[in-house]
């Protein structure tokens, strides 16, 4: 009897502890969600599908679905040459690696965008000798995807790092033992070995680099028709009070990060069946 109000306690302080969790998550990311969709279907189904149909929609679509095709590839492909020499390699300068993999989570994205303003812009020491070439990269398609790849930098890399670290390299050496070229080592022990994690890394990066506000904005000059991304398009209907296809815009990235969600819980669910399967 003596330990009857500390064993009520115990099943009562659980029971709160998760129903104020859910409570915190229905109120900070369930209620937003869904005011996104019924903001964006408050005037009917076709006003919803009319604001996709002007010319400035389909040109910040375009211009977002072009940024991320060309950053995500480019950041998996460094991503995973990045982890493996980090991961399977001693080298000198392998710190500075990391720090610099890093360096895009450790600063403002709005910083990001004025590094490349001072970088390439017309005041900088590159500005007069684009400008004499016709080379435009501020206010320009090629600066937004520069400053896109700048800061989903570290995604793929980060996701593959620790993952490559705990696998070591002995199923590679033993396949190079066995006759096995470079390509073919990567292909048929590396690549299956990192699948999860890899494919892990691209979802968020794509998701990043769809969403990606902040330094875009600044380097991008948010030209209607021409530099706009989907985000920066939001913001500008917003600012215009065209609350109805602002939202309607919006429900492209809300759709975007549901799919995101939902692809990282599967990836998850199979890693830790993959360890469960391999541990037997």
């Amino acid at each position: 009897m003596k330990n009857f109000p500390s064993k009520i306690a115990g099943g009562i302080v659980p029971v709160i502890i998760v129903t104020l969790s859910l409570l915190f998550v229905a109120f900070f990311l369930v209620l937003p969600l869904v005011a996104i969709f019924v903001e964006a279907f408050s005037k009917g189904y076709q006003a919803y599908i009319d604001s996709f149909k002007g010319e400035y929609a389909w040109s910040a679509i375009k211009l977002t679905l072009i940024t991320a095709a060309v950053a995500v590839p480019a950041n998996t492909l460094f991503g995973v040459a990045a982890a493996w020499c980090i991961a399977k390699y001693k080298f000198w300068g392998r710190n500075a690696l990391i720090t610099l993999i890093d360096l895009p989570l450790a600063i403002s994205p709005v910083v990001a965008g004025m590094i490349f303003v001072l970088a390439f812009g017309q005041r900088s020491v590159l500005g007069g000798w684009l400008v004499e070439h016709n080379i435009k990269i501020i206010f320009a398609v090629p600066g937004i995807i520069l400053a896109t790849v700048f800061v989903t930098f570290p995604f793929v890399a980060r996701e593959l790092i620790p993952l490559m670290e705990e696998q070591g390299s002995m199923e590679e050496e033993a396949a190079l033992s066995l006759g096995a070229s470079g390509w073919q080592m990567f292909r048929r022990v590396t690549l299956p070995n990192i699948k999860w994690g890899l494919l892990y890394g691209i979802i968020l990066c794509n998701a990043r680099a769809m969403g990606e506000f902040g330094a875009v904005s600044v380097v991008s000059g948010s030209i209607r028709g021409k530099t706009n991304t989907v985000p920066l398009y939001i913001e500008t209907l917003y600012a215009s009070y065209a609350t109805v296809p602002a939202f309607t815009m919006a429900t492209l990235l809300a759709a975007l990060a549901l799919i995101t969600l939902v692809i990282k819980t599967t990836i998850e669910w199979k890693i830790k069946r993959d360890r469960k399967t391999a541990s037997k």
